[in-house]
């Protein structure tokens, strides 16, 4: 193959057709129609004299050949991108595009409204997509390219992510008024005797909490399940539900609803919440300017009482 006939807008395609194995997906993610999605694929195969995806069970699968360009492809445009944003002056008044953030609600919630009235007023034009993810999809669509920042408790990372801490974080018991249980001190057992409620955007029916109580070997009994933290205090204003939260998610529930925090009746240690990226986003101007907001935003923020 001679590198001089090689039209290097084709990679970017092949790249984003390898990442979504959908070549309608893939137009929209770059800007292009469908026509040119599929004009473009029959040249990369073409080129590599391979079909490079082929239709399977579930959609279209990658050839060995397409498999094998995967990483290297992806190596090349990260490269280029390095090459062509050094020294860029990045000015958020006139910066346009969609920036994608995976997090869970009990980092979500405290912070992204202040996030959103932020960029209005600094960046305007600068659009958020807030996907809610649980830490390991969170982890597992930043290196999809599925988003650009995650948020959440991240201990173990691919090398290709870099992570910075955020805050520490502990956990508080939530109660409607006049819930039986604030009577007098709170026991471990007392907090067990009542049904709980459990918030998971995984969809699991257990939480770090009840990796906490099966280490003394304790088990709560999980009433309700939901997914996020809509219906949260709703539910517990109407039941003897018990919640246990993190401090910054109690402290807004508290706000606008009837709500009592307890401190919780069993030795925890805090665990560190942390913002995460690929690192084929470290020098984009754009993106360093935004998690440097974020930062500034959770190292301001303090949680009501």
């Amino acid at each position: 193959m001679n590198l001089l006939n090689v039209d290097l807008n084709l990679l970017k395609v092949l790249h984003a057709l390898v990442e979504e194995r959908n070549v309608t997906r893939a137009g929209k993610r770059i800007g292009r129609s469908q026509p040119a999605m599929s004009n473009a694929l029959n040249r990369l195969r073409a080129m590599f004299d391979d079909p490079l995806l082929v239709r399977g069970a579930g959609g279209l699968q990658l050839t060995p050949r397409a498999e094998a360009l995967k990483d290297p492809v992806a190596a090349i445009l990260d490269n280029i991108e390095d090459c062509l944003i050094t020294n860029v002056e990045f000015d958020p008044a006139t910066a346009r595009g969609l920036y994608r953030i995976a997090a869970p609600d009990y980092i979500s919630l405290p912070v992204m409204p202040k996030l959103t009235a932020h960029l209005a007023r600094l960046a305007p034009d600068m659009d958020l997509h807030v996907i809610t993810e649980d830490r390991e999809l969170a982890l597992a669509a930043l290196d999809a390219n599925r988003t650009d920042i995650a948020l959440g408790n991240f201990t173990e990372t691919k090398k290709s992510v870099r992570h910075e801490y955020l805050f520490d974080e502990d956990f508080v018991c939530l109660f409607r008024k006049g819930h039986p249980a604030l009577k007098g001190n709170l026991t471990l057992d007392a907090l067990l005797d009542y049904p709980h409620l459990l918030v998971s955007a995984s969809g699991e029916r257990a939480g770090i909490f009840d990796d906490i109580l099966a280490r003394v070997g304790a088990k709560r009994r999980i009433a309700v399940s939901v997914s996020h933290f809509l219906l949260a205090p709703y539910l517990l204003e109407e039941s003897d539900m018990a919640g246990v939260f993190t401090r910054q998610v109690s402290a807004m529930l508290r706000r606008s609803f009837k709500l009592v925090e307890k401190k919780i009746p069993i030795e925890l240690a805090s665990f560190e919440a942390s913002m995460a990226w690929h690192h084929r986003s470290d020098r984009d101007p754009a993106m360093t300017w935004l998690r440097a907001r974020i930062k500034q935003l959770f190292a301001e923020h303090k949680p009501p009482t």
